[in-house]
């Protein structure tokens, strides 16, 4: 096997049926031994000749060799995968914003597949699919045991064919059968709109290869519409994705050159600082898309929307803006997705997704099993949360710890129990009316208290803005 190379155009975030990441083009520069281990070399090629003398049926090398590659992978934490031709495919058109499938992403718990979050404005969303939702089987075959990328492979598919979901959830009795029809999925990565004049609200989903050209254009017609009088920005639910656009959106409401977020590995090239720079945050042209911002864009009154689905790039840009005081930070705990994830190609076809670094928010922090704590509290609903059972990084198993020397969970509010209604109560549609979370945000900008979350069977609690 040659010696890696990274890609140099990929980082990847959760695109349907791939965990939460990061990526981060990194080296890959492999630790000088003196000896190999025999002893482990001899036991692996022990084995290696045991399933081929003596396995029920005849066996490809190939496939030894790969299902072994895989296996020191997946053996290491959650996000470090080998990437089969088809992965690596699916990984390279994903990050553009198109791809073909359900529009959910998804995790592992148990050795079962976990819904992480939908994707909104999907087929996966529209059939009732939630975050927390085990997926117990994909048409006839069981996915106890199966890997993400078999998982995604199968999930994946030709639009308008249509797949069967068997769905185990909390507080349901019975297994729930959920048929979907594939569709191509397009994931529009910026939304906006005025939520009454003086106070716009852009919704990020995922950061993508244009997200950041995407949110100048969406900031451009807010302003024309009149003065801000405070600005929200909603990253709910939304998993991540490209480096280079987590450190441009924050840009966008940074001060010049301010430190965005820091990466800590073994090697040189995983150690680096991202600035509020063009040359952190460009790719491609050397025209800097946030040069013509209004100069209010950076400093009207600011509110970040988060929750247990906002992760990787989304928990790097709200720890950007809460350390220096940008904004404030409004929701519940994010997911702690803190670590950077290289793509290195072992051929044309095929390459490793690594963990290659934790990365830190400009104060220090590694919110890796941790996540961003909101500076207010605020549930889903003013009843409490009815997706409290959400999967978090600290969930996972094999998780990459915090690398601080505390290595405790976070203290996360108790979700109200109330007879099971809340499990039955629709999923709240962002940026709506009935949106409680974003209510408590235009409460805060205007100065009114704001309702925080209740503690176990107490009345809910209001917070006046300091």
């Amino acid at each position: 096997m040659g010696k890696l190379k990274p890609l140099g155009l990929i980082s990847i975030g959760a695109i349907a049926g791939i965990l939460v990441s990061i990526g981060l083009t990194a080296v890959a520069q492999r630790e000088t031994r003196s000896t190999l281990p025999l002893d482990e070399l001899r036991q692996f090629t022990d084995v290696f000749g045991a399933i081929k003398s003596n396995y029920v049926e005849n066996v490809e090398d190939k496939k030894l060799i790969t299902e072994a590659i895989s296996g020191m992978l997946t053996g290491l934490d959650p996000h470090s995968a080998y990437l089969d031709a088809d992965a690596f495919k699916e990984l390279q058109v994903g990050t553009q914003g198109e791809f073909g499938g359900l529009g959910i992403e998804v995790g592992t718990e148990d050795g079962f597949v976990k819904v992480v979050s939908p994707i909104e404005d999907t087929p996966a969303a529209r059939a009732g699919i939630k975050a927390g939702d085990l997926i117990m089987k994909i048409d006839e075959k069981p996915t106890k045991g199966m890997t993400l990328s078999e998982a995604v492979k199968l999930m994946r598919g030709k639009p308008k064919t249509q797949i069967v979901l068997t769905i185990s959830r909390k507080g349901e009795n019975q297994p729930l059968i959920v048929p979907i029809v594939r569709d191509v999925i397009r994931v529009q990565s910026v939304k906006s709109k005025m939520i009454e004049p003086g106070y716009p609200y852009v919704r990020v989903t995922q950061f993508q290869e244009h997200t950041v050209e995407n949110l100048v254009r969406h900031i451009e017609k807010l302003a024309k519409e009149g003065p801000m009088k405070g600005f929200i920005l909603d990253l709910r639910n939304d998993p991540g994705g490209l480096l280079h656009g987590a450190v441009g959106v924050s840009a966008a409401f940074l001060p010049p050159k301010a430190l965005v977020v820091s990466t800590d590995g073994r090697t040189d090239d995983a150690r680096r600082k991202y600035h509020a720079s063009p040359e952190d945050y460009l790719r491609g042209t050397r025209n800097d898309v946030l040069r013509n911002l209004p100069e209010a864009i950076r400093t009207v009154p600011m509110v970040v929307l988060v929750n247990a689905g906002s992760a990787s790039a989304s928990e790097i840009v709200a720890g950007a803006l809460q350390d220096h005081k940008r904004a404030t930070i409004i929701g519940t705990q994010t997911f702690g997705k803190g670590s950077v994830q290289s793509i290195l190609p072992l051929s044309n076809t095929t390459a490793i997704k690594l963990t290659t670094a934790r990365y830190y928010t400009p104060s220090g922090r590694s919110i890796q099993a941790k996540g961003i704590t909101p500076d207010y509290i605020v549930e889903e609903t003013p009843d409490g949360d009815p997706v409290s059972f959400r999967v978090r990084e600290a969930d996972l198993n094999r998780h990459l710890q915090n690398g601080s020397e505390n290595e405790d969970k976070p203290s996360i509010p108790k979700p109200i129990q109330d007879g099971g209604k809340l499990l039955d109560r629709k999923p709240v549609e962002f940026g709506s009316p009935e949106d409680h979370q974003l209510q408590q945000a235009m409460n805060f900008l205007k100065g009114q208290p704001v309702v925080i979350a209740k503690k176990d069977d107490a009345d809910s609690d209001s917070a006046t803005p300091r």
